[in-house]
C-alpha cells in the first residue's frame, strides 16, 4: 500500500476511534471509550509513519537532484543541471508537505 493509502487508512481509523470513544463516553461504557481511544491512537500512528516515509523519499529525491544538478554544472550540461534542480525542489516540496 502506498503512503497516501496508509495516510487515508490511518485517518479513517482515527475518526472511527474518535466516534467509538465519544459514543462510549456518552453512554457511560468505559471499555468502549478506551477501545475507541486505542483505535484513534493507532490511526494517528499510521498517519505519522506514512508521513515519515514520504519525508524520507523526499530527502532521497532532494539529495539525488542536488547531485545531478552538481554534475550537470560541472560538465556544463544545462539540461542535466535544470533537471537536477527540478528533482531537488520536488524532494523539498515532498518533505514540507509531510510535516
Amino acid at each position: 500500500m502506498s503512503n497516501t493509502g496508509k495516510r487515508i487508512e490511518g485517518a479513517a481509523e482515527e475518526l472511527g476511534g474518535k466516534i467509538k470513544a465519544g459514543i462510549g463516553h456518552a453512554i457511560g461504557n468505559e471499555q468502549m471509550e478506551v477501545e475507541g481511544r486505542a483505535t484513534e491512537l493507532k490511526g494517528e500512528a499510521k498517519q505519522s509513519a506514512a508521513k515519515a516515509g514520504e519525508r524520507a523519499k523526499g530527502a532521497v529525491e532532494e539529495a539525488g537532484g542536488a547531485i545531478k544538478k552538481g554534475i550537470g554544472k560541472l560538465i556544463g550540461n544545462e539540461q542535466m543541471e535544470v533537471e537536477g534542480k527540478a528533482k531537488e525542489m520536488t524532494g523539498e516540496a515532498r518533505q514540507k508537505a509531510n510535516h
